[in-house]
């Protein structure tokens, strides 16, 4: 994974710092060490062979609140030149394009980052050599049940190509953290909107957007399985969204904004989009389980605004046909009546004329 910061001004007001976050981080199955590589300078990381196992990709415990764990990291320096490498750690989060970030050294850290120590701040290692570098997990006393994620990082810091430019080069290796105690997954789904674009064939189907939000609500690292269905009133007309691709594991307290294109759909006035969910909640062996689905509706408009256009043309033109037979109608109806009182006019005259 891959994330560049933009660069930052020091209090001069003239240094920059360009991150470049190399690191082992995703929830992938991959078990071979990270890797940072750069003209003469690369070095790679990867977990220690010991009780916990000998091939791990990533670093996972379950602690007791006031309880801790030991483990270590393993650098490997493959380079020509001696590494001079911090080491720390920090907390995650998920970016908007669903990969583990870790936050930067100049933001607070309040589980991993603050929880986790190794033995030491810096490592130095001569080309072709390794070190392990041990750390504990000190989770407090006080420290909520729940799961929590981060990582461990080594750094190495270089003059970037522009004048003022710092490159900070990180590798480092995911860590999920579970506190013991009263697990409570939970995902909410929010904001659902409607949106619907139809087409110029009056009789014709249009294509629709739902948008909503999942927030995990609970202390658990979660996913989910989505579907997606679209009704006209009382439930007509139903078109369901093809595939949904799965949100990344949110972190407690995280959103995923999600957009699913419905295509097909019957411009029925009025829609009911109705949203149903599946957490997915993995457990401490890394075997998922499903949990209840979560229900969520909304409603918004589809309006066959072609056909509308075509009805009114089409009543208007009848309208004016009406009222065009009816002024035929009325006009013929006053000639009739002029001639029957001209002939009755005329009659009179001539059988007065006969009398005289």
């Amino acid at each position: 994974m891959h994330a560049v910061a933009p660069p930052r001004r020091t209090a001069a007001g003239r240094t920059a710092l360009l991150v470049l976050l190399l690191a082992a981080l995703a929830f992938g199955t991959s078990t071979g060490p990270a890797r940072a590589a750069e003209g003469d300078v690369t070095w790679t990381v990867r977990t220690a062979a010991n009780d916990y196992g000998e091939d791990r990709s990533s670093f996972g415990y379950t602690v007791n609140p006031g309880g801790e764990a030991e483990d270590a990291l393993v650098v490997a320096n493959h380079g020509t030149d001696p590494l001079n490498l911090a080491v720390y750690a920090a907390d995650g989060f998920t970016t908007d394009k669903g990969q583990l970030d870790l936050l930067t050294g100049g933001k607070k850290s309040r589980s991993i980052g603050a929880w986790v120590r190794a033995d030491r701040a810096s490592v130095r290692i001569a080309p072709g050599k390794s070190a392990e570098v041990p750390f504990t997990v000190k989770v407090p006393s006080d420290a909520p049940p729940g799961d929590y994620v981060g990582g461990i990082l080594t750094s190495l810091k270089q003059p970037g190509d522009g004048e003022g430019i710092t490159v900070d080069r990180r590798l480092g290796i995911r860590i999920k953290l579970r506190v013991s105690g009263a697990l409570k997954p939970a995902l909410a789904v929010e904001d659902v909107h409607i949106g619907y674009r139809g087409t110029a064939n009056p009789f014709g189907t249009g294509d629709a957007t739902v948008t909503y939000s999942l927030h995990n609500t609970g202390n658990a690292l979660l996913s989910a399985g989505q579907k997606v269905t679209l009704t006209g009133p009382f439930g007509t007309l139903s078109t369901e969204a093809g595939a949904i691709a799965a949100p990344p594991e949110l972190l407690p307290g995280e959103r995923w904004k999600v957009t699913v294109p419905v295509h097909d759909v019957t411009p029925a006035l009025r829609l009911t989009a109705t949203v149903a969910v599946t957490p997915l909640l993995t457990d401490a062996a890394n075997s998922t389980r499903a949990l209840g689905p979560v229900r969520t509706t909304a409603h918004g408009w589809a309006v066959p605004w072609t056909l509308l256009l075509l009805l009114v043309l089409v009543l208007g033109g009848a309208v004016a046909a009406f009222v065009l037979v009816r002024r035929a109608r009325v006009r013929r109806a006053r000639r009739e009546e002029e001639r029957v009182r001209d002939a009755v006019e005329q009659a009179l005259r001539d059988k007065a004329e006969q009398r005289s």
